[in-house]
């Protein structure tokens, strides 16, 4: 359960420093017009997916 814990703290801390970023990375679509505006982040949605997987194969291994 310990483990458990200090996983979730970590993934937390990279979570607050990578805050700023998300959704300013270059790959992100950004579109306005007049009173419309769309934003699609395709990249952080990438790294995220990517991190979110390394997370839970890191957790995978301890059980």
């Amino acid at each position: 359960m310990g483990k458990i814990f200090i996983v979730i703290g970590v993934v937390l801390i990279i979570v607050g420093l990578l805050w700023g970023f998300i959704g300013k990375l270059p790959g992100d679509i950004s579109f306005k017009k007049g009173n419309f505006s769309f934003h699609f982040p395709i990249m952080t949605s990438i790294i995220v997916s990517i991190i979110l997987s390394l997370i839970f194969f890191i957790i995978s291994r301890f059980r």
